[in-house]
């Protein structure tokens, strides 16, 4: 049995040990005071919010700007309307890339890349750190390369953009290091969002992609800037959608067949064009700074030759092309073929280190995929299947779910675009199934490949997606302290406690179905200033143990252990009634186990 030690002039004996002895000496007499001291509200607290309109407001202006540029040097170096056999379309490509690389090369050498990759390392690295020189780099750089012809997008820059703008006003602003990195993905929703005029979908993707996890205030200020941006966006392009969607119909349940065959299509097409990618670009970044010089003039002449020869619908983003593919303006021939020069394009385009982004890309390849498979199976059942665009537009979301593994976004996007509800089971169906294939075949996102080759260790979104957390119900014991009621003396938890001198605390629950621990040290100092007589429930201080359940997240315990030596585990159910206790043994212990 444990040796029991006496608290001088103690009226009874308590069990004791030296270490609460020495707590009970250091202890002030006034050990029952409650720290009622508040922690008033931060500055950059108060203004969250009203920043977050603010940053998607301003990354909305400048998107457009954005956009609107790429339009304007488009229009210049190739014309409003390019076509085959000008010899134009494989100097200017060239040319520009020539150009593009030495700017990054000798100026902005942050906006190398697509922007993606570039705004997760600010976020996990660099503390929410986007240089004004990055935002300006991207800018122009990507401005000219997409306006250029490169097979690019603007989506993936306009992230890093929005981003950028919103970590300069955080540091104007003298914001804490955690606003810095909370405003980041706050700025690249805003940015994604007014360059793809999809709110909803910008704000799944960085939630998927870029942050990873759910918190009520980081998505409030997310929804509040994406919001706004695609309001700012929508002053200048109106509120119609990216494209004209045709009437989306499901005619005939035969059909979920051709949509399960896109979606094998897209999955294996998808782990093609990511395996292309992964092995060009590493190859190509290893070669001399001198001759990484030249690759964006290489990749923009043998994309110019593409269009040269015949098909200058996959030099750029391709949105005009994508739209008549929506309208069953091909024949699966010719879309067959701009799937494969598509992607060649863009793996030469991205491999370079030329700057611009994956979405649009991704999105035109899928479109083109979609319509083929709509073409074929109308010429083969013309009565029972429905509109060639229904087809592009699920492979629209196909292609995206496997290639960028954002199988979430990939839904919504279709939804948000074509504003038809009655095509979602073969959405569902068809990614679903495309997304499974293009993981077994590699299971590594293409995005996080990309941190692999860049030498960086970001963490990875899919694998967070799909961890399995753990609860306090998974170390939770039974009650393994003595119980007793508020309407007991203090007598009876010293002779409880006597009964049991092993323990060093037990739990006394409240009337109104709340606890406190009360430990050997405390109730000696107790029984010293109060009679014996008096009941826990006044003689002990206001504060109570935090009210705690099975299904909250285990590590929620880790804070309040440093407090308390255990926490009692209350049913929801049943108010009152405890379903066990957890340590930090306990917690650690689980936590071992893995």
């Amino acid at each position: 049995m444990t040796p029991l030690n006496f608290v001088k002039d103690a009226p009874t004996t308590i069990p004791i040990s030296p270490g609460d002895q020495e707590r009970i000496q250091n202890s002030p007499t006034g050990s029952q005071d409650v720290d009622l001291q508040r922690i008033a509200p931060k500055r950059e607290e108060r203004l969250f919010l009203v920043l977050s309109i603010f940053i998607g407001v301003l990354s909305g202006l400048l998107v457009v700007s954005f956009r609107v540029a790429i339009e304007w040097v488009q229009t210049i170096l190739l014309g409003s309307a390019p076509h085959a056999h000008e010899p134009r379309l494989i100097i200017v490509p060239a040319c520009a890339g020539l150009f593009v690389a030495a700017l990054v090369r000798w100026v902005f050498p942050g906006a190398r890349g697509s922007g993606v990759n570039q705004t997760k390392a600010a976020l996990y690295i660099y503390n929410g750190f986007i240089s004004f020189k990055t935002v300006i780099g991207k800018f122009i750089t990507s401005a000219i390369a997409i306006g250029s012809g490169h097979s690019l997008g603007p989506e993936d820059p306009s992230l890093q953009i929005g981003a950028g703008v919103a970590s300069i006003v955080a540091r104007k602003l003298r914001l804490s290091r955690q606003s810095l990195r909370l405003f980041a993905p706050i700025g690249a929703a805003a940015g994604l969002a007014a360059a793809f005029n999809a709110p909803i979908s910008a704000i799944l993707f960085v939630i998927e992609e870029v942050i990873g996890y759910w918190s009520a205030a980081v998505l409030g200020s997310v929804v509040l800037a994406a919001i706004a941006s695609v309001s700012v966006a929508r002053i200048f392009w109106g509120s119609a959608p990216m494209f004209r969607i045709p009437t989306v119909t499901l005619r005939d349940p035969r059909e979920l067949t051709a949509y399960a065959a896109l979606g094998v299509i897209g999955g294996l097409s998808a782990f093609v064009f990511a395996k292309a990618l992964s092995t060009l670009r590493p190859r190509l970044r290893a070669m001399s700074p001198n001759a990484q010089l030249f690759q964006p003039a290489i990749a923009g002449l043998l994309v110019g030759c593409i269009g040269y020869f015949g098909f200058p619908q996959v030099m750029g983003p391709g949105y005009e092309v994508m739209d008549q593919a929506l309208h069953g303006q091909f024949t699966w021939q010719v879309l067959a073929a701009l799937v494969a020069f598509k992607m060649i394009a863009t793996t030469l385009s991205f491999s370079s280190g030329t700057p611009g982004g994956m979405f649009a890309p991704a999105l035109f390849i899928g479109t083109m995929l979609g319509a083929a498979v709509g073409t074929v199976e109308h010429m083969l059942l013309p009565h029972a299947s429905g509109a060639v665009g229904s087809y592009a537009l699920v492979g629209m979301g196909v292609f995206f779910a496997a290639f960028l593994r954002a199988p979430l976004t990939s839904v919504f996007m279709v939804l948000e675009t074509s504003g038809n509800y009655s095509i979602i089971l073969p959405v569902i169906l068809a990614n679903t199934i495309a997304y499974l294939i293009a993981r077994s075949l590699q299971p590594t996102a293409i995005f996080e490949l990309f941190t692999h080759q860049d030498g960086l260790d970001l963490p990875s979104m899919e694998e967070q997606r799909e961890e399995v957390g753990l609860h306090l119900e998974d170390a939770l014991t039974p009650l393994r302290v003595p119980l007793l009621r508020s309407t007991e003396s203090l007598t009876a938890a010293v002779n409880q406690l006597s009964l049991n001198p092993e323990e060093r605390a037990m739990v006394v629950q409240m009337q109104d179905g709340s606890c406190y621990v009360l430990q050997a040290f405390e109730l000696a100092m107790l029984v010293q200033i109060t009679p014996e007589s008096t009941t826990l429930q006044k003689a002990l201080p206001a504060e109570r143990t935090p009210l705690l359940f099975p299904d909250l997240p285990l590590d929620s315990a880790l804070r309040h252990l440093s407090r308390w030596p255990l926490l009692p585990i209350s049913n929801r159910a049943s108010k009152g009634t405890l379903e066990g206790m957890v340590t930090l043994e306990d917690v650690l212990a689980r936590y071992q186990r893995g």
